[in-house]
């Protein structure tokens, strides 16, 4: 197993009795890349017409840096990329635009924390009702949550403290 990421040299980790290494850069490019396509997934936030190639220009122009960064961009900045025309611009800004209204279950999925899927998204999203009360929630809340034991609990709280998340929360 690589020590560093071969992407951005960050550290690399293997939690206990697992079999995948990972990349522990919280900016690495490769993860930013994989976090914007999860979020604008059909099981995220479902955006049509924004897909990997999509991506990977808006990454490349720097015109975004995390899937928040989605909601500022413009049919202007979408227009001059690669095999981008008005019409095809035109329908990836209003399929961003329609995400806005996705259900918070979605939205807690799209995020992509570390051991929550489709269903514990959804428990989540019933539990605690808005995005800001669970993110405030403690651990020993969280893992009171059906479906959520203690590594999931753990998981949560420590996505939710990070510095980076709460930026992409405010944007």
């Amino acid at each position: 197993m690589p020590a560093k990421c071969p992407v951005c040299g960050s550290d690399v980790e293997r939690g206990e009795g697992e079999a995948v290494a990972r990349c522990v850069g919280i900016a690495c490019p490769a993860q930013v890349r994989e976090n914007v396509i999860h979020f604008a997934s059909r099981s995220a936030m479902d955006i049509d017409g924004v897909g990997p190639a999509l991506i990977d220009q808006l990454l490349e122009k720097q015109l975004i840096r995390d899937p928040a960064d989605l909601y500022f961009i413009r049919v202007e900045n979408i227009e001059p990329l690669d095999r981008m025309a008005r019409k095809s611009a035109e329908n990836a800004y209003n399929a961003i635009q329609r995400s806005k209204s996705a259900s918070l279950a979605r939205l807690v999925y799209a995020l992509g924390i570390r051991h929550v899927g489709e269903r514990t998204a959804q428990v989540l999203a019933d539990r605690f009702g808005s995005i800001e009360v669970l993110r405030g929630a403690t651990e020993e809340e969280l893992a009171q949550t059906p479906d959520v034991g203690p590594i999931v609990a753990a998981s949560i709280a420590r996505f939710f403290k990070q510095e980076e998340t709460g930026e992409v929360l405010r944007k």
